[in-house]
């Protein structure tokens, strides 16, 4: 994936609204806690279930679907997908974990608690970050556009754009559920943006910047870029991290506009 320069370009745009209609909140951060990350996970999803984090990483030869310990950053269990394959997003449904890949064009299906491969899916075009709520899965591709899929047959229903006043926002990338709002990376940035999964709108921009210092985001490797969002459910808590990132934070929004 190369940096375009549109990405950053888009990046400004959010957060100066481009001099359109009312811009929309823009969110800081306070850390609460930081825990240990595997600086070789090249993490691509992340969620939070059952007091514990579920991640699945990329790059041929180590994509893995792993549930890892949250204070220790230990891993408890691992499945690893064909070497040949790219990881990329994941999300929990039911009781399954359902994970993409980059180019391949091919979904895994994972039994929850055991890790055992159950099943695969077909779509077309690239893969990217993964979402679900009791009814829907939601499909990053890149794009300015996600996909809307049904659980059972994961057979595209719908798209959304994704717009910032009127204006598309492309790259989209990780994705996650966080109280009837889609959350989403901003590949190549330190932006999330909130999106109403009803029609696309962004409703709120967080910045990041700051989160993690450069030099210690592994500078030999450009790709090192924010990305991983977690939502504990039961205990309100926020999780985000980044690819090759030696440390995962729980963080707390303040709204700076």
């Amino acid at each position: 994936m190369l940096k375009p320069l549109a990405t950053f370009a888009l990046a400004a745009c959010v957060l100066s609204a481009c001099g359109a209609q009312a811009a929309v909140p823009i969110y800081g951060f306070v850390v609460k806690n930081a825990y240990p990350h595997d600086p070789k996970a090249f993490t691509q999803g992340l969620f939070f279930r059952d007091g514990h984090l579920y991640e699945t990483t990329g790059r041929n030869g180590t994509s893995w679907l792993r549930r890892v310990d949250l204070a220790s950053g230990k891993v408890l269990q691992q499945a690893d997908m064909p070497s040949d394959v790219f990881g990329e997003g994941s999300t929990p449904v039911g009781n399954d974990v359902y994970a993409l890949t980059w180019t391949s064009q091919v979904g895994y299906v994972f039994d929850r608690k055991s890790f055992k491969l159950k099943n695969t899916f077909k779509y077309v075009g690239e893969g990217w970050g993964l979402a679900s709520d009791a009814k829907q899965v939601y499909m990053s591709d890149g794009s300015s556009f996600i996909r809307i899929l049904e659980p059972k047959t994961m057979k595209e229903v719908r798209r959304i754009q994704v717009t910032h006043n009127g204006k598309p926002i492309a790259q989209l990338n990780e994705l996650e559920m966080v109280e009837g709002e889609l959350f989403s990376n901003i590949w190549g940035t330190d932006l999330i943006v909130r999106i109403d999964p009803a029609d696309g709108n962004v409703t709120g921009v967080i910045n990041l910047e700051g989160l993690l210092p450069p030099a210690q985001r592994g500078t030999a490797d450009p790709d090192a870029v924010l990305n991983g969002i977690a939502w504990d459910s039961k205990g309100k808590r926020l999780f985000v991290t980044g690819k090759l990132w030696p440390k995962l934070y729980e963080i707390e929004l303040v709204p700076k506009r």
